[in-house]
């Protein structure tokens, strides 16, 4: 699923902020697949949730992770994103976690303003917050036009 929609930034679940700027610098606190503040998707990846709706899930993740990137960004700057990392939480025996990042990496590769994939970390865990399938976090340049 690559998605054109409209996100609006997600409202922290704790006490943290959803983007720093240092610099041209931008880092995003891990998203998960919200959309109007609630999670889409719940349980862990192998187990309740399958493949293909994890990768779904990841597109969201990503999604709102450009969102909170792009409130750093200057009028005429434009984000270049250089590392992104996908954790997802995951049945002991599942390890297709690659093919689960590559619904966030769809995301950013179907975007013709931002220039190139990133580096990419997908990482397996027992537990993310409230249960979400999968978090993925940016660290992206702010680039001038």
């Amino acid at each position: 699923m690559v998605s054109n929609e409209t996100v609006a930034v997600p409202v922290p679940r704790g006490n943290y902020i959803p983007a720093t700027r240092t610099g041209n610098t931008i880092r995003t606190a891990g998203m998960t697949p919200r959309r109007s503040g609630e999670l889409v998707v719940v349980g862990r990846v192998g187990d309740r949730v399958d493949l293909d709706r994890a990768r779904e899930a990841a597109a969201l993740a990503v999604t709102n992770a450009l969102a909170a990137a792009s409130t750093m960004l200057e009028p005429h700057e434009y984000l270049r994103c250089a590392e992104m990392t996908v954790y997802i939480a995951c049945a002991a025996d599942f390890t297709r976690l690659s093919a689960v990042a590559d619904g966030a990496s769809d995301v950013l590769a179907a975007h013709p303003d931002r220039p190139g994939l990133p580096a990419r970390s997908a990482v397996g865990v027992y537990a993310l917050p409230d249960a979400a399938p999968v978090e993925v976090a940016l660290i992206a340049e702010a680039v001038t036009r």
